[in-house]
């Protein structure tokens, strides 16, 4: 009995150290030194929202791409937004971008007095980094060719507000300035001023021309008070029953409806750019007319300085934004039909494509007529007021 408890004793140490061995020899156990290290963190990007106004998008969607694939370090989040609605967002905290580009600084000049109003600090950085025109679009008239060789002969060989004035005011309709009896009433049509910048710029144009100024710093409250002026600002937008909040679509209901709708209209000359070959042959003629007075759609690229902006952000918001100005980014936005807004890059080229020679037979013209500055901020809020007070009127 007691060999037989020996030999199982002994049995058992021999199977234990067999497993003993089976397991230190095992590959899936590795000493201290063996084991991985620990795997490091993934290096985190930058993140910059840029609020942008939703005209430039392919523009802007193509500068990220491209920018991106040299910066993988700094991730544009990009906003697209209109204008006057991306304003009022970042003034009540909704918004928080790093970056910001309205379609033109009268925006810009009304945003910066709120915020000035409401923090008593400028909202922009400043020195190099201040904002700067990106892209140039001046404001044009889209009219049916019929009907704009009549407003031309009503105002000397051109299209004023003057001579709109008269055709749209005229209980005649287009006979009133010698048109068909056929054509109706005359339809001049713009967005509406309280939501889209064209219909802003279309007020303070029409002002000037009436006041006869052709500096936006010459137009004072007093003029828009003038009770003449408000008569001629009444009667030029009775002709109009809707007015839509952004130009883009605003533009496509010009080609889509065609006269029936509209026939003549106050857009950005880019969006005409992208619409008139197509316009061709559905209603007629439809060409581009520029004004005796113009503005800019000059799509200022503003750096935020407000309390959501670390530095970091600004550090990287300086190298996309000087990305944007930079010729190859530039000279691609002809390509959507802007014009660049940096001085060395030039606007007629050989490129077919280019709309400032392709599309030169409707009236698109690489020469600019005057362009005018901008009034103070409390000129152009009484000109909307004027305009909303008028509008519940009727």
């Amino acid at each position: 009995m007691k060999s037989k408890a020996v030999i199982l004793i002994m049995f058992a140490a021999v199977a234990v150290g067999i497993l003993f061995w089976k397991r230190s020899a095992s590959p899936d156990k590795k000493s201290p030194m063996e084991a991985p290290a620990a795997a490091l963190p993934a290096k985190t990007s930058i993140e910059v929202p840029f609020a942008y106004s939703t005209e430039k998008k392919e523009w802007v969607e193509a500068a990220i791409t491209e920018f991106s694939a040299t910066h993988p370090d700094i991730k544009i989040v990009p906003i697209g937004k209109g204008s006057i609605e991306a304003s009022d967002a970042i003034l009540d905290g909704t918004l928080k971008p790093v970056i910001w580009s309205p379609a033109d600084s009268l925006v810009l000049k009304l945003f910066e007095s709120d915020w000035r109003t409401k923090l008593g600090k400028t909202p922009f950085a400043e020195g190099d980094d201040a904002p700067q025109a990106a892209l140039l679009s001046p404001l044009v008239f889209v009219a049916w060719e019929d009907r704009a060789k009549v407003l031309e002969a009503a105002g000397n060989g051109s299209i004023t507000w003057k001579s709109l004035h008269k055709a749209v005011s005229s209980n005649k309709g287009w006979p009133g300035v010698k048109g068909k009896a056929d054509w109706g009433f005359v339809k001049l049509g713009h967005t509406n001023p309280t939501r889209s910048n064209s219909g802003m710029q279309t007020l303070v144009l029409a002002a000037l021309e009436f006041h006869g100024k052709t500096k936006g710093s010459e137009l004072k409250v007093e003029h828009v008070l003038k009770p003449e002026f408000q008569k001629f600002l009444q009667e030029l937008e009775s002709g109009e029953t809707r007015f839509e909040n952004s130009t883009g679509i605003f533009m496509t209901d010009m080609v889509r409806f065609g006269p029936s709708k509209y026939d003549v209209a106050v857009v950005y000359e880019n969006l005409a750019i992208s619409q008139i070959a197509n316009a061709q042959g559905r209603w007629g003629n439809l060409r581009v007319y520029y004004p005796k007075l113009t503005l800019w759609n000059d799509h200022p690229i503003a750096i935020l300085r407000a309390a959501w902006v670390t530095d970091e952000q600004a550090k990287a918001a300086r190298q996309f934004v000087d990305f944007l100005h930079s010729r190859p980014v530039q000279e691609r936005a002809l390509q959507f039909g802007f014009r660049p807004a940096e001085n060395s890059v030039p606007l007629k080229t050989a490129d077919p494509q280019n709309p400032f020679t392709r599309l030169a037979e409707f009236g698109i013209r690489a020469e600019v007529p005057p362009v005018a500055d901008l009034p103070d901020a409390t000129v152009i809020r009484n000109l909307i007021s004027l305009w909303t007070r008028q509008r519940q009127a009727r």
